[in-house]
């Protein structure tokens, strides 16, 4: 009896593996069970990586920390499908004594065997003897090819859709500042009133809101993927989108409206999603991004005061998006931007280590400030 346990065991192992792998790696869509190799591997792993980082350390530590979870944890799950694949035909090896004696009854030489065959190494110390045995070798062994070829041809699309996810990020710099906030963006692109502009903006960020939709259902891991500058995140940038669209609904062009309609529509959806893939459940944020007093005397400032009604439109408006922002911020420790940045911060294309910085491109006939910021 414990034979037949021990060896369903081993089978179970190896197909359970496998059957991950070809969900996370293969299957281009999302997944709905919950119990998963791989999503209970980045739960725990990610718990514990986020509690280390949030030990007492600088911010760019921290953030230095948070950044190499991605890849780090990807590598670590290939080799979690790849012990589990080892481990399950060693146990089938030991089980049936299929290897050579005295090999055949030493657990370690069994799993030794296995690694070996699995990676192709083919020393020859260690061989089958039974039809078994060398049924389950040349098994591994196509498996190893095959899994090795999936993971080789994984990783170029991974980093493509990273790519294309960041390309949109970084253009959003000297569009709405860094981090990006919609006063900044109302101010630099809005305030003109063109409807064109605001319109191909919008087109832009609605297929990048789907893109990111697709890309990241497929591809979950790219959430733990943070972009170039810590002050740039595709969270970050989901949130000005959302802001964005929903401003223009209550206060922008009447031409507009529609095309914001479709992106806070597009938007609002990929945050729902991203949150149901993680189990995240929304809930209010502990601080409010922007009171209404700020609210309207920083459009006024812009020339594009808002009324009493219109902020009320806009805090329903936020009411149906902002807890699944919260919930992703806070599980994946990425900043939620304010309305309105907090202090004035220079763009990254204006900072250099090796030059003062530069002034702004409607301000170029003021001066310079030497401080930089480059890569923060």
């Amino acid at each position: 009896m414990l034979f037949y346990l021990s060896t369903c065991f081993g089978l179970a192992l190896i197909f359970l593996a496998l059957y991950d792998a070809f969900e996370t790696l293969v299957l281009p869509r999302r997944v709905t069970r919950r119990l998963r190799i791989a999503r209970v591997y980045f739960r725990v792993t990610w718990t514990a990586w986020r509690r280390l980082c949030d030990l007492p350390r600088t911010g760019r530590t921290r953030e230095s920390l948070l950044s190499i979870f991605g890849p780090l944890s990807l590598f670590g799950l290939f080799i979690c499908w790849m012990l589990l694949i080892v481990t399950g035909f060693a146990l089938l090896h030991w089980l049936g004594h299929t290897l050579t004696p005295p090999s055949n009854r030493d657990f370690r030489q069994c799993l030794y065997h296995s690694g070996e065959t699995f990676f192709t190494l083919g020393y020859g110390d260690v061989t089958p003897v039974t039809y078994v045995g060398k049924l389950l070798a040349v098994s591994e062994a196509g498996i190893g090819f095959g899994f090795m070829a999936v993971v080789i041809g994984y990783l170029p699309v991974l980093y493509q859709a990273f790519s294309n996810r960041e390309r949109n990020i970084t253009l959003l710099d000297a569009r709405a500042g860094s981090p990006p906030t919609v006063y900044e963006l109302w101010r630099r692109l809005g305030s003109t009133g063109e409807r064109i502009e605001t319109d191909r903006f919008l087109g832009e960020w609605e297929i990048w809101s789907a893109e990111l939709l697709e890309s990241h259902l497929s591809f979950p891991v790219l959430c733990y993927y943070r972009s170039q500058h810590d002050n740039q995140s595709w969270l970050a940038a989901l949130a000005l989108v959302l802001d964005a669209s929903s401003l223009l609904l209550v206060h922008g062009l009447e031409g507009s409206r529609l095309r914001a309609r479709l992106t806070f529509a597009m938007a609002r959806h990929a945050a729902v999603d991203m949150c149901l893939v993680f189990q995240l459940p929304p809930h209010e944020p502990r601080v409010e991004r922007l009171s209404d007093e700020e609210l309207r005397r920083s459009f006024s400032l812009a020339h594009r005061p808002l009324s009493d009604e219109q902020i009320t439109q806009l805090r329903e408006l936020q009411a149906i998006y902002e807890p699944f922002l919260q919930a992703m911020a806070d599980y994946f420790r990425l900043y939620l931007p304010r309305f309105i940045s907090d202090r004035p911060t220079a763009d990254n294309w204006q900072t250099s280590p090796w030059t003062t910085r530069a002034p702004h491109l409607d301000e170029l006939s003021g001066e310079s400030s030497a401080a930089s910021e480059h890569f923060r």
